[in-house]
């Protein structure tokens, strides 16, 4: 009810100004014709329309919520695909047999140096393992063997000759074997970090 009475004294007053400058004009009235300004224009709402919220600035110890995220943000990252060619490693595992003797020795020899054994001498080119992923893993090395018997008391050292050449590979070793009357040698992994 007291909405209705509310709109009504506010069309009245809509009303009367209008109709104010218009009936001092007509007397003849020169401060309400001099003064050449339409009247106000007064908006009513309708009834059945609320009034809008009044929204309240954040108060200022309060810091504004973050801009949410982009969309490429938000998505996660796909995992890198798992590498398709084979991965080189630093260094190869190697183990050695002296036939005489029966000792064996596991070593590490590092790609690109030197590594000695009684009179062979080990350098390894490559080590590269393909299916890493794999439950089996296929590692297979490039080495270069040479023998070089050490050299005598108060002599020269024999100069070295080159007894093997080729890919070593672990799961098969008998497919490209070093062949030598005292050592047998083979590739085990390749290890280190991949490069």
């Amino acid at each position: 009810m007291d909405s209705r009475l509310g709109h009504a004294v506010a069309v009245a007053a809509a009303l009367a100004a209008l109709t104010f400058p218009l009936a001092h004009a007509q007397q003849g009235d020169e401060n309400a014709a001099s003064m050449g300004n339409p009247p106000p224009v007064v908006t009513i709402p309708p009834e059945n329309e609320a009034p809008a919220p009044i929204i309240a600035p954040p108060p200022a110890n309060e810091t504004a919520p973050p801009a949410p995220a982009s969309r490429t943000e938000e998505a996660a990252k796909p995992p890198p695909p798992p590498p398709t060619g084979p991965v080189r490693s630093p260094s190869a595992i190697l183990r050695v047999l002296d036939k005489v003797t029966a000792e064996t020795l596991r070593f590490e020899a590092p790609v690109g140096r030197r590594v000695r054994y009684k009179s062979l001498i080990f350098m390894v080119k490559a080590c590269e393992t393909r299916g890493v992923r794999d439950p089996l893993p296929r590692p297979s090395a490039y080495l270069v063997i040479d023998s070089q018997p050490p050299a005598p008391p108060g002599y020269a050292a024999p100069e070295a000759r080159e007894v093997y050449r080729g890919w070593m590979f672990a799961d098969s070793p008998g497919l490209h074997p070093f062949e030598h009357p005292v050592y047998d040698a083979w590739l085990e992994s390749c290890s280190g970090a991949a490069t």
